[in-house]
């Protein structure tokens, strides 16, 4: 039996790949068009159908990959949080600002 991802190399289907390319394009296309913009009795939202659809799908046959983050590789997403823990708990003001410095009516 054929499948549509070779499990050797994780590599999608070239066919397969290249009509939902296709498809994306044409949903793109099909945008340009105010009719596909609008409310569908049936269908529903067609933005969904016509581009929402075929993206996910394509993203699903690449096995949900995102694209390259263009930080610095390796570096954890909470290093900034823990480099703030490093330093001296700020201490809290024993009156709060505003009411110190509030006038009374005379």
């Amino acid at each position: 039996m054929h499948s549509l991802m070779n499990a050797a190399n994780a590599t999608p289907d070239p066919a397969l790949d290249l009509w939902l390319r296709r498809c994306v394009w044409l949903g793109c296309v099909l945008l340009l068009v105010p009719a596909m913009r609008g409310h569908n009795q049936w269908l529903g939202w067609l933005p969904l159908w016509v581009l929402g659809m075929p993206l996910v799908a394509w993203w699903a046959l690449h096995r949900f990959r995102l694209p390259g983050w263009s930080g610095k590789p390796g570096r954890p997403s909470n290093e900034l949080s823990t480099r703030r823990r490093r330093g001296v708990q700020a201490r809290r003001r024993s009156q709060p600002v505003g009411v110190r410095g509030f006038r009374q009516a005379a």
